[in-house]
């Protein structure tokens, strides 16, 4: 066995680039971790920070995540969350009663969500996680970037919303100033020639009000949701 030792240990005294490049692969394969590089926020929303793991050995209770915080130009760290079969969201700070656990260890999952946005909470998130005897990993880094709404970003959902209540009463009008443009010319041709309406004709044209007397109100409950929409927008 010493002898194994030695000959491994003279061995990477003549090849010490190719035992590094073993050794690192070695590290990267037994816990790998994934997180979205830049991450765009908006003021008073949700935002969800992805971090994805792989390990080798099986998830049990000694398994720990930890989440850090860096303000923009600054040294100084500081712990926003940990994990270790329960969720410990930090209690003081900026982001306290504002961090949510939004993963799942068992299909390696450490993402986390912060609530109510703030200006205030732009810098750097890494996320760490630990699964013994998997302890080597890189430690991904998340940027996050929170802005005000623009005016162009609101338009468009105003936009998007106005087009889905739109195009449905716009249907409904356009059906229902055909039906009532060809009963009007209807009328004219028989008034002209002094026809006499039959009495069946005339329960046909009882229900034919009816209709238009339904699809006038669904056009005018359209018209109506779509201020009440818009309204809500804003």
């Amino acid at each position: 066995m010493q002898q194994r030792g030695a000959a491994g240990a003279r061995g990477c005294a003549l090849w010490p680039l190719l035992c590094a490049l073993f050794q690192s692969v070695y590290i990267v394969l037994s816990l790998e971790i994934n997180a979205d590089a830049h991450v765009q926020g908006y003021v008073g929303e949700k935002v969800k920070l992805r971090c994805t793991f792989k390990s080798t050995s099986d998830i049990t209770d000694k398994l720990t995540i930890d989440w850090t915080y860096r303000p923009p130009g600054s040294s100084r760290t500081e712990s926003i969350f940990h994990y270790q079969s329960f969720q410990y969201p930090t209690t003081a700070g900026t982001f306290r009663d504002r961090i949510s656990w939004a993963g799942n260890v068992y299909k390696g999952d450490a993402s986390i969500s912060i609530s109510s946005l703030t200006l205030k909470d732009n810098g750097t998130f890494s996320c760490a996680v630990k699964n013994p005897p998997d302890v080597h990993h890189n430690i991904p880094q998340t940027e996050l970037t929170v802005t005000e709404r623009g005016f162009g970003t609101m338009l468009s959902s105003v936009a998007l919303l106005s087009i889905l209540v739109f195009i449905p009463s716009a249907v409904v009008v356009v059906l229902l100033l055909v039906r009532m443009s060809r009963k009007a010319a209807g009328l004219n041709k028989r008034s002209k020639s002094g026809y006499k309406k039959s009495s069946i004709e005339v329960s046909d044209d009882t229900d034919q009000e009816e209709d238009d007397d339904c699809l006038t109100k669904l056009c005018v409950r359209c018209a109506e949701c779509l201020d009440s929409d818009y309204e809500d927008t804003y």
